[in-house]
């Protein structure tokens, strides 16, 4: 018997070209070679029927033995092989966590939202609860139960965005301050921001949405006083102990007397100093308590632009740069406040 038709050589020869096989596809090289059915240890099974049956039967043992012992090897060396993949893999895809990551662009909140909560954490400070109401308001609330007359201009369409059932988005946060009358009894002190909206022509300074803040103090013998008091505590916090403000007459329909209020200050950029016009305020019309069911009780209310408070001391020359999502300028402010 020659090398060829040996099983224990052809079984030897095939163990080691296993064992040589660098990766799957030459170990699969060697299945197809050794096991497939051109194989030699396929052909030695093939001889079988010229043997008589006693050489067949001890050929075909140690030809068995052989197949078998060889699919073994390929077994074994191809669960090494995976496991070397596998290694490989981890080792091309292992992340060093002691070096320094690579951060990603992060978000932040708005130069109007850091000035809302900072307005928000004030007059929380000084007892004040924040409230908020619709956007979308009856006729009632905007303008009638706070003293406007049929014939105020601010009735007519070009100010005002109505919409087809008779309703309109808001002028004004002063709207809350009937719709919060009703609901409760004096005394109480609240402040309301929000989102108003004006059917103007939009240009650096004026934007036809923009948001105010609005605070409402209702008691037995509030007074004009108080008032003072109330814009003088506001402004030592938002601008620092013994902050110059004033009052100004002027005219609302909701307030009587009424007036403008305005603080004294350094403008950070240009370091004059000037006074600053913040908005409006006065004592509460009898008409508006009238209107919400209150009797015997006086009270103030007074009311700013959030958008103006933003502006001049930041520095923002043009309202619309507060809703064009710029990054250029919205980043300017993540660290301010």
């Amino acid at each position: 018997m020659n090398e060829s038709q040996d099983p224990t050589a052809l079984k030897q020869a095939a163990l080691q070209e296993i064992q040589e096989a660098g990766d799957l596809d030459a170990l699969q090289q060697c299945r197809v070679r050794w096991l497939g059915k051109k194989g030699p240890l396929t052909a030695l099974l093939r001889s079988l029927g010229s043997m008589s049956p006693e050489e067949r039967k001890a050929f075909g043992q140690d030809v068995n033995a052989a197949k078998q012992a060889v699919q073994a090897a390929i077994d074994s060396r191809k669960t090494e092989l995976e496991a070397a993949a596998l290694d490989a893999q981890l080792e091309n895809e292992r992340v060093d966590v002691t070096l320094p990551g690579t951060h990603g662009p992060s978000g932040g909140l708005h130069l109007l939202t850091k000035v809302t909560n900072r307005l928000l954490d004030v007059f929380q400070s000084l007892g004040y609860d924040v409230v908020t109401g619709p956007e979308l308001e009856t006729e009632h609330y905007n303008f009638s139960a706070l003293n406007f007359p049929p014939e105020h201009p601010a009735r007519d369409e070009q100010d005002t965005f109505w919409t087809e059932d008779g309703r309109l988005l808001r002028t004004h946060t002063s709207p809350m301050q009937v719709r919060y009358m009703e609901q409760h009894k004096p005394p109480f002190k609240v402040v309301v921001p929000g989102k108003v909206f004006r059917n103007e022509a939009v240009d650096a300074t004026h934007e036809a949405q923009f948001h105010q803040l609005e605070a409402l103090v209702v008691g037995e013998r509030v007074t004009m006083a108080d008032l003072k008091g109330a814009i003088q505590e506001m402004a030592d916090a938002l601008f620092g102990e013994g902050t110059k403000t004033r009052l100004q007459p002027s005219f609302f329909p909701f307030v009587e007397p009424g007036a403008e209020f305005a603080i004294w200050w350094t403008h950070p950029k240009t370091g004059k100093e000037e006074w600053l016009e913040l908005g409006g305020c006065g004592m509460v019309h009898p008409n508006v308590f009238k209107a919400a069911g209150y009797e015997g009780v006086t009270g103030f209310a007074f009311g700013f632009g959030i958008e103006r408070l933003a502006m001049v001391p930041y520095g923002v020359p043009d309202i619309r740069w507060f809703y064009q999502s710029d990054l250029r300028v919205l980043d300017q402010f993540r660290g301010s406040l």
